[in-house]
Protein backbone atom coordinates (compact mmCIF):
# COMPACT_ATOMS: atom_id res chain seq x y z
CA UNK A 1 0.00 0.00 0.00
CA UNK A 2 1.46 3.94 -1.34
CA UNK A 3 1.02 6.92 0.87
CA UNK A 4 1.05 10.40 -0.15
CA UNK A 5 3.27 12.24 2.01
CA UNK A 6 2.34 14.61 4.08
CA UNK A 7 0.33 11.06 5.51
CA UNK A 8 -2.56 13.85 7.03
CA UNK A 9 -3.23 16.92 8.22
CA UNK A 10 -4.35 17.07 11.81
CA UNK A 11 -6.68 19.03 13.37
CA UNK A 12 -6.60 19.47 17.45
CA UNK A 13 -9.48 20.90 19.17
CA UNK A 14 -7.00 22.34 21.84
CA UNK A 15 -3.87 23.69 22.13
CA UNK A 16 -3.07 22.74 25.60
CA UNK A 17 -0.09 20.03 26.25
CA UNK A 18 -1.98 17.23 25.37
CA UNK A 19 -1.99 18.57 21.86
CA UNK A 20 2.03 19.87 22.36
CA UNK A 21 2.53 16.08 23.33
CA UNK A 22 1.41 14.88 20.41
CA UNK A 23 3.24 17.26 17.90
CA UNK A 24 6.21 14.69 17.67
CA UNK A 25 4.47 11.75 16.78
CA UNK A 26 2.75 13.47 14.35
CA UNK A 27 5.93 15.02 12.65
CA UNK A 28 7.85 11.23 13.35
CA UNK A 29 4.52 9.80 11.66
CA UNK A 30 4.86 12.56 8.74
CA UNK A 31 1.77 14.90 9.96
CA UNK A 32 1.05 18.13 9.86
CA UNK A 33 -0.96 19.46 12.41
CA UNK A 34 -3.13 22.51 13.29
CA UNK A 35 -4.76 23.32 16.33
CA UNK A 36 -7.57 25.55 17.38
CA UNK A 37 -7.42 27.02 20.80
CA UNK A 38 -8.33 30.89 22.02
CA UNK A 39 -5.03 31.70 23.43
CA UNK A 40 -2.27 32.88 20.99
CA UNK A 41 0.91 31.01 20.91
CA UNK A 42 -1.23 28.30 23.04
CA UNK A 43 1.12 25.56 23.78
CA UNK A 44 0.83 23.22 21.01
CA UNK A 45 0.10 26.49 19.03
CA UNK A 46 4.22 27.07 19.21
CA UNK A 47 4.78 24.41 17.93
CA UNK A 48 1.87 23.54 15.36
CA UNK A 49 1.71 24.16 11.42
CA UNK A 50 -0.68 26.56 12.25
CA UNK A 51 -2.76 27.95 15.23
CA UNK A 52 -6.46 28.94 14.38
CA UNK A 53 -7.65 31.76 17.48
CA UNK A 54 -10.99 30.63 18.48
CA UNK A 55 -13.44 29.32 20.80
CA UNK A 56 -14.01 25.36 21.28
CA UNK A 57 -18.03 26.94 21.05
CA UNK A 58 -17.36 29.04 18.34
CA UNK A 59 -18.92 27.23 14.90
CA UNK A 60 -17.04 28.69 12.61
CA UNK A 61 -13.68 28.44 14.28
CA UNK A 62 -14.57 24.47 14.32
CA UNK A 63 -15.78 24.82 10.44
CA UNK A 64 -12.14 26.65 9.72
CA UNK A 65 -10.34 24.06 11.32
CA UNK A 66 -12.21 20.59 9.96
CA UNK A 67 -12.14 21.69 6.59
CA UNK A 68 -8.31 22.75 6.52
CA UNK A 69 -7.65 18.85 8.19
CA UNK A 70 -8.36 15.31 7.01
CA UNK A 71 -8.43 14.42 10.52
CA UNK A 72 -10.13 16.47 13.08
CA UNK A 73 -9.45 15.68 17.15
CA UNK A 74 -9.06 16.89 20.47
CA UNK A 75 -7.34 16.87 23.39
CA UNK A 76 -10.29 18.82 25.77
CA UNK A 77 -13.66 18.06 26.47
CA UNK A 78 -15.30 21.02 27.04
CA UNK A 79 -16.33 21.62 23.33
CA UNK A 80 -19.41 22.50 21.42
CA UNK A 81 -20.57 19.27 19.76
CA UNK A 82 -23.38 20.25 18.32
CA UNK A 83 -21.10 21.82 15.61
CA UNK A 84 -18.89 18.72 15.14
CA UNK A 85 -22.18 16.75 14.28
CA UNK A 86 -23.03 18.85 11.82
CA UNK A 87 -19.31 18.95 10.40
CA UNK A 88 -19.64 14.98 10.75
CA UNK A 89 -23.03 14.72 8.81
CA UNK A 90 -21.08 16.49 6.02
CA UNK A 91 -18.26 14.20 6.04
CA UNK A 92 -15.56 15.55 7.74
CA UNK A 93 -13.85 13.01 9.99
CA UNK A 94 -13.81 14.04 13.53
CA UNK A 95 -12.53 11.24 15.54
CA UNK A 96 -13.58 10.07 18.99
CA UNK A 97 -17.25 10.47 17.26
CA UNK A 98 -18.94 13.67 18.55
CA UNK A 99 -22.08 11.44 19.96
CA UNK A 100 -19.85 10.09 22.03
CA UNK A 101 -17.96 13.18 22.90
CA UNK A 102 -21.39 14.79 24.29
CA UNK A 103 -21.71 11.20 26.32
CA UNK A 104 -18.96 11.95 28.21
CA UNK A 105 -19.34 15.45 28.79
CA UNK A 106 -22.12 14.98 30.64
CA UNK A 107 -21.06 12.21 33.57
CA UNK A 108 -24.51 11.30 34.31
CA UNK A 109 -25.17 9.90 30.62
CA UNK A 110 -21.79 8.54 31.08
CA UNK A 111 -22.82 6.76 34.18
CA UNK A 112 -25.77 5.49 32.13
CA UNK A 113 -23.83 4.11 29.53
CA UNK A 114 -21.80 1.91 31.49
CA UNK A 115 -24.73 0.77 33.90
CA UNK A 116 -26.79 -0.28 30.73
CA UNK A 117 -23.10 -1.90 29.45
CA UNK A 118 -22.94 -4.42 32.55
CA UNK A 119 -19.33 -2.49 33.38
CA UNK A 120 -18.88 -2.19 37.55
CA UNK A 121 -18.72 1.13 38.75
CA UNK A 122 -20.05 2.72 41.61
CA UNK A 123 -23.95 3.05 42.38
CA UNK A 124 -25.47 6.31 41.36
CA UNK A 125 -28.44 8.32 41.05
CA UNK A 126 -29.81 11.50 39.19
CA UNK A 127 -29.89 14.81 41.60
CA UNK A 128 -31.33 17.41 39.12
CA UNK A 129 -31.48 20.20 41.87
CA UNK A 130 -29.50 20.24 44.75
CA UNK A 131 -31.66 18.94 47.60
CA UNK A 132 -29.70 18.38 51.18
CA UNK A 133 -32.69 15.90 52.21
CA UNK A 134 -32.54 14.11 49.41
CA UNK A 135 -28.21 13.59 49.05
CA UNK A 136 -29.11 12.08 53.53
CA UNK A 137 -31.67 9.85 52.26
CA UNK A 138 -29.12 8.67 49.43
CA UNK A 139 -27.38 7.36 52.23
CA UNK A 140 -23.24 8.88 53.61
CA UNK A 141 -20.99 8.74 52.75
CA UNK A 142 -21.61 10.10 49.31
CA UNK A 143 -19.88 11.89 46.58
CA UNK A 144 -21.94 14.80 44.19
CA UNK A 145 -20.60 15.52 40.87
CA UNK A 146 -21.67 18.29 38.43
CA UNK A 147 -23.02 16.79 35.32
CA UNK A 148 -20.92 18.65 33.34
CA UNK A 149 -17.88 20.32 33.51
CA UNK A 150 -15.73 19.07 36.25
CA UNK A 151 -12.32 18.32 35.98
CA UNK A 152 -8.91 18.04 37.84
CA UNK A 153 -11.17 18.02 41.13
CA UNK A 154 -13.56 20.92 40.50
CA UNK A 155 -17.09 19.60 40.12
CA UNK A 156 -16.75 17.32 42.93
CA UNK A 157 -18.00 17.12 46.13
CA UNK A 158 -17.32 14.57 49.16
CA UNK A 159 -19.42 13.91 52.03
CA UNK A 160 -18.33 11.73 54.83
CA UNK A 161 -20.90 11.84 57.72
CA UNK A 162 -22.71 15.20 57.73
CA UNK A 163 -24.43 17.34 54.52
CA UNK A 164 -22.58 20.60 54.44
CA UNK A 165 -25.43 22.60 52.47
CA UNK A 166 -22.84 25.59 51.48
CA UNK A 167 -20.67 22.65 50.10
CA UNK A 168 -23.70 21.19 47.84
CA UNK A 169 -23.27 21.78 44.92
CA UNK A 170 -25.89 24.16 43.14
CA UNK A 171 -25.88 22.81 39.66
CA UNK A 172 -27.79 19.42 37.82
CA UNK A 173 -25.71 16.55 39.70
CA UNK A 174 -25.37 12.93 40.03
CA UNK A 175 -24.91 11.20 43.78
CA UNK A 176 -22.55 8.47 43.97
CA UNK A 177 -21.86 5.56 46.62
CA UNK A 178 -18.70 6.80 48.22
CA UNK A 179 -15.95 4.14 47.12
CA UNK A 180 -13.62 2.95 49.79
CA UNK A 181 -10.93 2.15 47.57
CA UNK A 182 -6.90 0.27 48.09
CA UNK A 183 -6.05 2.66 45.42
CA UNK A 184 -6.67 4.45 42.11
CA UNK A 185 -5.80 2.59 39.19
CA UNK A 186 -5.46 4.25 35.64
CA UNK A 187 -5.18 2.03 31.96
CA UNK A 188 -4.83 3.57 28.44
CA UNK A 189 -6.63 1.99 25.50
CA UNK A 190 -6.42 1.86 22.33
CA UNK A 191 -9.40 1.29 20.20
CA UNK A 192 -8.91 1.54 16.35
CA UNK A 193 -11.81 2.10 13.58
CA UNK A 194 -11.78 -1.71 12.76
CA UNK A 195 -12.22 -2.55 16.61
CA UNK A 196 -8.71 -3.70 17.55
CA UNK A 197 -8.18 -2.56 21.11
CA UNK A 198 -4.49 -1.86 22.62
CA UNK A 199 -4.34 -1.42 26.49
CA UNK A 200 -1.18 -0.35 28.23
CA UNK A 201 0.67 -1.08 31.54
CA UNK A 202 -1.78 -0.46 34.42
CA UNK A 203 -0.98 2.81 36.34
CA UNK A 204 -1.07 3.54 40.13
CA UNK A 205 -2.08 6.99 40.55
CA UNK A 206 -1.41 9.21 43.24
CA UNK A 207 -2.84 12.25 44.37
CA UNK A 208 -2.52 15.43 45.75
CA UNK A 209 -5.33 16.23 47.79
CA UNK A 210 -4.84 20.09 48.56
CA UNK A 211 -6.32 20.47 45.30
CA UNK A 212 -7.32 16.71 44.20
CA UNK A 213 -5.20 16.57 41.08
CA UNK A 214 -2.70 14.28 40.38
CA UNK A 215 0.67 14.32 41.92
CA UNK A 216 2.30 10.81 41.23
CA UNK A 217 2.05 7.97 39.61
CA UNK A 218 3.63 4.43 39.18
CA UNK A 219 3.95 2.41 36.19
CA UNK A 220 3.54 -0.82 36.47
CA UNK A 221 0.93 -0.55 39.37
CA UNK A 222 2.08 -2.07 42.07
CA UNK A 223 -0.41 -4.70 42.13
CA UNK A 224 -0.32 -8.38 41.10
CA UNK A 225 -0.09 -9.29 37.62
CA UNK A 226 -3.40 -11.37 37.76
CA UNK A 227 -5.60 -8.28 39.11
CA UNK A 228 -3.48 -6.07 36.23
CA UNK A 229 -4.45 -8.28 33.71
CA UNK A 230 -8.26 -7.94 34.74
CA UNK A 231 -7.84 -4.16 35.14
CA UNK A 232 -6.64 -3.99 31.20
CA UNK A 233 -9.44 -6.24 30.55
CA UNK A 234 -12.26 -4.08 32.01
CA UNK A 235 -10.70 -0.80 30.13
CA UNK A 236 -11.12 -2.53 26.87
CA UNK A 237 -14.19 -3.74 27.43
CA UNK A 238 -15.41 -0.12 28.99
CA UNK A 239 -14.01 1.21 25.54
CA UNK A 240 -15.65 -1.35 23.21
CA UNK A 241 -18.99 -0.58 24.73
CA UNK A 242 -18.70 2.94 23.76
CA UNK A 243 -17.81 2.24 20.49
CA UNK A 244 -14.76 4.66 20.97
CA UNK A 245 -12.01 5.11 18.30
CA UNK A 246 -8.48 6.85 19.24
CA UNK A 247 -6.77 6.12 22.84
CA UNK A 248 -8.88 6.92 26.00
CA UNK A 249 -7.57 6.87 30.07
CA UNK A 250 -9.66 4.51 32.03
CA UNK A 251 -9.84 5.70 35.59
CA UNK A 252 -10.83 2.79 38.35
CA UNK A 253 -10.91 1.90 41.91
CA UNK A 254 -9.56 -1.14 43.42
CA UNK A 255 -11.84 -1.78 46.29
CA UNK A 256 -9.93 -2.98 49.76
CA UNK A 257 -12.19 -6.19 49.05
CA UNK A 258 -10.43 -6.34 45.69
CA UNK A 259 -13.22 -5.14 43.07
CA UNK A 260 -12.73 -3.31 39.83
CA UNK A 261 -14.80 -0.13 39.17
CA UNK A 262 -14.65 1.69 36.67
CA UNK A 263 -14.58 5.77 37.66
CA UNK A 264 -14.74 7.62 34.71
CA UNK A 265 -13.54 7.85 31.38
CA UNK A 266 -11.78 10.45 28.82
CA UNK A 267 -11.85 10.18 25.52
CA UNK A 268 -8.29 11.80 24.62
CA UNK A 269 -4.86 11.08 25.80
CA UNK A 270 -4.71 11.29 29.63
CA UNK A 271 -2.47 12.76 32.47
CA UNK A 272 -1.91 9.04 33.44
CA UNK A 273 -0.32 8.09 30.03
CA UNK A 274 2.61 10.84 30.08
CA UNK A 275 4.65 8.19 31.46
CA UNK A 276 4.48 6.08 28.37
CA UNK A 277 6.86 8.71 26.05
CA UNK A 278 9.86 7.25 27.90
CA UNK A 279 9.28 3.97 29.05
CA UNK A 280 6.84 2.43 26.41
CA UNK A 281 7.67 1.09 22.57
CA UNK A 282 4.96 3.40 21.56
CA UNK A 283 3.58 6.46 23.15
CA UNK A 284 0.00 7.29 23.98
CA UNK A 285 0.07 9.90 21.55
CA UNK A 286 1.64 8.08 18.85
CA UNK A 287 -1.09 5.02 19.35
CA UNK A 288 -3.76 7.82 19.47
CA UNK A 289 -2.48 9.32 15.76
CA UNK A 290 -2.19 5.48 14.51
CA UNK A 291 -5.69 4.65 15.87
CA UNK A 292 -7.83 8.01 14.11
CA UNK A 293 -5.97 8.21 10.95
CA UNK A 294 -6.08 4.11 10.33
CA UNK A 295 -3.00 3.10 10.90
CA UNK A 296 -1.97 -0.18 12.58
CA UNK A 297 -1.75 0.24 16.90
CA UNK A 298 1.33 0.24 17.87
CA UNK A 299 2.86 -2.42 20.34
CA UNK A 300 2.49 -0.38 23.91
CA UNK A 301 4.71 -2.54 25.62
CA UNK A 302 6.24 -1.15 28.73
CA UNK A 303 10.05 -1.48 28.49
CA UNK A 304 11.15 0.23 31.46
CA UNK A 305 9.88 1.17 35.29
CA UNK A 306 8.71 4.67 35.36
CA UNK A 307 7.54 6.73 37.90
CA UNK A 308 5.82 10.38 36.42
CA UNK A 309 5.46 13.28 38.82
CA UNK A 310 3.41 16.47 37.82
CA UNK A 311 4.82 20.05 38.29
CA UNK A 312 1.99 22.28 39.46
CA UNK A 313 2.64 25.74 40.40
CA UNK A 314 3.69 26.22 44.22
CA UNK A 315 0.91 27.78 46.47
CA UNK A 316 0.69 31.20 45.93
CA UNK A 317 2.63 31.40 42.53
CA UNK A 318 1.90 33.87 40.09
CA UNK A 319 2.95 35.93 37.26
CA UNK A 320 5.42 34.88 35.00
CA UNK A 321 6.95 31.19 35.36
CA UNK A 322 10.41 30.89 37.32
CA UNK A 323 12.08 27.46 37.61
CA UNK A 324 13.36 26.22 40.51
CA UNK A 325 16.54 23.19 40.65
CA UNK A 326 15.74 22.24 37.06
CA UNK A 327 19.67 21.91 36.67
CA UNK A 328 19.94 19.62 39.71
CA UNK A 329 17.10 17.53 38.37
CA UNK A 330 18.03 16.78 35.01
CA UNK A 331 21.42 15.61 36.26
CA UNK A 332 19.99 13.01 38.03
CA UNK A 333 20.31 9.80 35.63
CA UNK A 334 16.77 8.66 34.30
CA UNK A 335 15.34 12.11 34.34
CA UNK A 336 13.15 13.44 31.22
CA UNK A 337 11.87 16.83 32.46
CA UNK A 338 8.54 18.54 30.46
CA UNK A 339 7.49 21.82 30.16
CA UNK A 340 4.16 23.00 28.54
CA UNK A 341 5.00 26.29 27.53
CA UNK A 342 2.35 27.77 29.69
CA UNK A 343 3.59 31.73 30.12
CA UNK A 344 1.99 32.50 33.24
CA UNK A 345 1.91 30.42 36.82
CA UNK A 346 -1.11 30.27 39.17
CA UNK A 347 -1.22 27.60 42.16
CA UNK A 348 -1.74 23.69 41.56
CA UNK A 349 -1.68 24.91 37.57
CA UNK A 350 0.01 21.91 35.50
CA UNK A 351 2.96 23.26 34.38
CA UNK A 352 4.76 20.48 32.95
CA UNK A 353 5.65 16.93 34.49
CA UNK A 354 9.06 14.76 34.82
CA UNK A 355 9.06 11.32 34.23
CA UNK A 356 12.11 9.13 35.85
CA UNK A 357 12.83 5.38 34.11
CA UNK A 358 15.61 2.91 36.42
CA UNK A 359 16.39 -0.69 35.83
CA UNK A 360 13.88 -1.55 38.84
CA UNK A 361 10.37 0.44 40.40
CA UNK A 362 12.18 1.20 43.93
CA UNK A 363 15.16 3.01 41.80
CA UNK A 364 12.54 5.45 40.04
CA UNK A 365 10.96 5.48 43.29
CA UNK A 366 13.89 6.78 45.10
CA UNK A 367 14.70 9.42 42.38
CA UNK A 368 11.72 10.82 41.81
CA UNK A 369 11.33 11.75 45.37
CA UNK A 370 14.79 13.62 44.75
CA UNK A 371 13.35 15.31 42.04
CA UNK A 372 10.25 16.26 44.15
CA UNK A 373 12.56 18.10 46.45
CA UNK A 374 14.19 19.88 44.09
CA UNK A 375 11.88 21.08 41.17
CA UNK A 376 9.43 24.08 42.45
CA UNK A 377 7.29 26.07 39.72
CA UNK A 378 7.22 29.62 41.32
CA UNK A 379 6.75 32.89 39.63
CA UNK A 380 7.52 36.18 39.25
CA UNK A 381 4.58 37.97 41.40
CA UNK A 382 5.74 37.12 44.74
CA UNK A 383 2.39 36.85 47.71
Amino acid sequence: MSRRYPLARVGIIGGGQLARMMLPAAAQLGCEVVVLDPTPASPAGQLASKEIVGGFDDPQALRELAQQCSVTTFDIETIATNPLRELAAEGHAIVPAPELLATIQDKLLQKRLLATAGIPTADFVELHDPDPQRMIGFGLPLVQKAQRGGYDGRGVAVFTDVIVEERVLQVPSLLERFVDFRCELAVMVARSHAGETRAFPVVEMVFDHRANVLDFLVAPARIDSELALSAQQLAERTVTAMSGVGVFGVELFLTRSGELLVNEVAPRTHNSGHWTIEACRTSQFEQHLRAILGLPLGDPTQHSPAVMLNLLGEPGAAGAVLIEGLDAALALPGVSVHLYGKQSVRPYRKMGHVTVTAPDLETALAIAQEVKGLLRITGTEQP
